[in-house]
């Protein structure tokens, strides 16, 4: 199945132009920002202003608390600064919010609806104004795709404990909002899209650290200093440098775990996107991973046992795998694993269903994801008044966590 679209220290600035545009007055750059380098010198990140970072050479925008480290788009940097340095941070937001991966082949939005999106009240409203199109599907209903319970059974078999999480490619921040609701704190996501990571700060996960760069370049984020959990789930088959990525991960996990989740496999015909490798060329990657198919994953999620590990002789004919660096530790789903529901936590009807029936977010997501979500969601649902006031009080009853488990009920974003 596709997915979306994807140190030196600070001397002091010689004269020329790159030092004029890095004197600017003091001020915090908000949260989030300590521990950064520069992924254009390497040298330590510091607030020089409000909003602003600075490497002794440039300034990085710090918008809506996400620091933007892109290498890619110069111009753009220089855009956003400017916004910020007028006292205009929507402008900047505005500036960054119109920028895409470089898979997307997608119209870009209008500044009206950009402008817009800055005051939406919903998720689903801020995605339709941005313009996000099939990624924005995506987005609003990854809590109802097979390939989100793949990741949740990964997640649950290898759980990173009291790991620091730093997830690659964490899109809106699904995987940081699930931590986090099962008591993790130490959560990081970065994402090449500046809009993602918005959605994210705006609608999903608001209290997590997240920043925009690309993982392809060098890394603006130091490792913690102890071991930490890498997760990259249903985007590497998008990026090319597979390698540096994966080295990256591993460096700064530190003897931690590295996760790469929902693979594709080269090998099998399909509509799959990016850059796939076959199993061979994926366990290259990750040499002694813990590997399994990622259609095992997903029916472990919906039967609430460990998944099975395979093979590289049982992986030639998965659509998509996992790999993790780490052995699994003896199973424990208890009340907080991550492929159930939190106790007390309001569940709501799945936005698939409207009168009951399940109506697909159009065309794409049936093909792409209908023939697998037909094993655990069913075409008609009849939800008594008393099974939806159990849902809402987060009473997990047989019933309700049995419509929990095959995604009929959701714990959804307030504003979704």
């Amino acid at each position: 199945m596709r997915g979306p679209a994807d140190h030196a220290a600070t001397g002091n600035a010689t004269a020329g132009p790159a030092a004029a545009e890095d004197r600017t007055a003091g001020g915090a750059a908000g949260p989030g920002t300590a521990g950064l380098v520069s992924p254009g010198n390497g040298a330590p990140l510091r607030a020089c202003g409000p909003g602003l970072l600075s490497d002794g050479e440039r300034r990085w925008p710090v918008v809506a608390g996400i620091p933007w480290l892109r290498t890619s788009r110069e111009e753009l940097r220089r855009r956003a600064v400017r916004r910020i340095e007028e006292g205009d941070p929507d402008g900047a937001a505005l500036v960054l919010l119109a920028d895409t991966d470089d898979w997307w082949d997608g119209p870009a939005p209008s500044l009206g609806n950009v402008r817009a999106a800055l005051r939406a009240a919903t998720l689903r409203e801020a995605v339709t104004l941005l313009g996000m199109g099939r990624v924005g599907a995506y987005f609003l209903h990854r809590w109802s795709d097979p390939t989100w319970l793949a990741v949740l059974a990964l997640t649950a078999r290898h759980s990173p404990g009291r790991l620091p999480v730093l997830e690659l490619a964490c899109g809106t921040g699904h995987l940081l909002r699930e931590l986090q609701l099962r008591g993790h704190r130490d959560v990081t996501g970065i994402d090449v899209v500046f809009a993602k990571l918005w959605l994210a700060r705006r609608f999903i996960v608001p209290g997590v650290r997240l920043v925009c760069a690309d993982v392809t370049a060098p890394w603006p984020l130091r490792p913690p200093g102890r071991p930490a959990y890498v997760a990259c789930h249903d985007a590497l088959y998008f990026l090319p440098r597979k390698e540096e990525v994966v080295r990256r991960a591993l460096a700064y996990a530190g003897g931690g775990g590295v996760v790469l989740g929902h693979c594709h496999n080269s090998l099998v015909n399909g509509p799959a996107a990016g850059l796939p490798l076959d199993p061979a060329g994926w366990r290259a990657l990750l040499p002694g991973a813990v590997c399994y198919d990622d259609a095992d994953l997903t029916r472990a999620a919906l039967e609430g046992t460990p998944p099975r590990s395979r093979g590289a002789g049982e992986l030639a004919g998965c659509e998509a795998m996992a790999l993790v660096s780490i052995p699994p530790p003896p199973p424990v789903y208890g009340p907080l694993s991550p492929d159930r529901p939190v106790p007390g936590r309001s569940l709501r009807p799945n936005p698939l269903y409207r009168d009951g029936l399940l109506r697909w977010p159009g065309e794409r997501w049936r093909d792409e994801y209908g023939p697998a979500a037909r094993a655990y969601l069913p075409d008609h649902v009849d939800l008594s008044p008393a099974l939806l006031a159990d849902a809402r009080a987060g009473q997990l009853t047989p019933q309700v966590a049995d419509m929990a488990r095959r995604r009929v009920l959701l714990d959804l974003p307030e504003r979704w």
